[in-house]
């Protein structure tokens, strides 16, 4: 059981809010994958335990369990309110304590009812950089591939995985926003664009909430 934190996905404190609601779960390498995994929605439930009630509930990995969560093919590090929702009403801070359960997972898609696809720049950025986290990505939740254009660019810029799920590119000169965004998910190959969703006047730490989802 992990505290709740984007941590290694760079979502940060966005993991406590809607629409992931503190319903999140750090995973180990096979599962994070080293940042692909990031974004994966899995259905969780546990049913060896006295105290579980055998509903599953479904998690959003947003943060990596390196270490001795590697010494299991796959381990999920839950948030303390994704442990306590598998719980028999009324007993979901004694399943807690237990610290370590069985559980049974499988990938499933995700869907976060209306909330178009989000991206929130990293503070580093600054006019010759610009790299952000890409949050509430329906369906595969993870991805493949960004692009990004703006009006006096040439063409489609490709970013890079700089680690998690955020993403960046070098700006060539003169290159400013508006900047539409393309992406394509791992699983399933989906495209889609969020037209002109960051503004020319960008601010680290803003995040820019775009109308289209995959």
């Amino acid at each position: 059981m992990c505290i709740i934190a984007g941590g290694a996905c760079g979502f940060e404190n966005d993991v406590a809010y809607p629409p992931y609601n503190g319903m999140t779960a750090a995973g180990n390498q096979n599962i994070f994958q080293s940042g692909k995994g990031c974004g994966a929605c899995y259905q969780v439930k546990c049913t060896e335990n006295p105290l579980c009630s055998g509903n599953p509930v479904t998690v959003t990995v947003t943060n990596e369990c390196p270490g001795a969560c590697n010494n299991e093919a796959f381990h999920f590090d839950l948030s303390g309110k994704a442990f306590g929702a598998l719980a028999k009403p009324g007993q979901a801070d004694p399943l807690r304590k237990w610290g370590r359960i069985n559980i049974q997972y499988q990938r499933v898609l995700c869907n976060y009812n209306g909330t178009g696809i989000t991206f929130k720049i990293d503070s580093g950025s600054n006019p010759n950089y610009l790299a952000f986290a890409v949050e509430y990505v329906n369906g595969d939740g993870d991805i493949g591939s960004l692009e990004i254009l703006s009006d006096n660019s040439k063409g489609w810029l490709s970013m890079k995985q700089s680690w998690g799920e955020t993403w960046a590119v070098g700006l060539p000169v003169g290159i400013s926003g508006p900047y539409s965004v393309r992406l394509t998910t791992i699983e399933s190959k989906k495209t889609v664009l969020a037209y002109k969703v960051i503004p020319g006047n960008w601010v680290p730490g803003q995040s820019y909430h775009s109308r289209v989802n995959v």
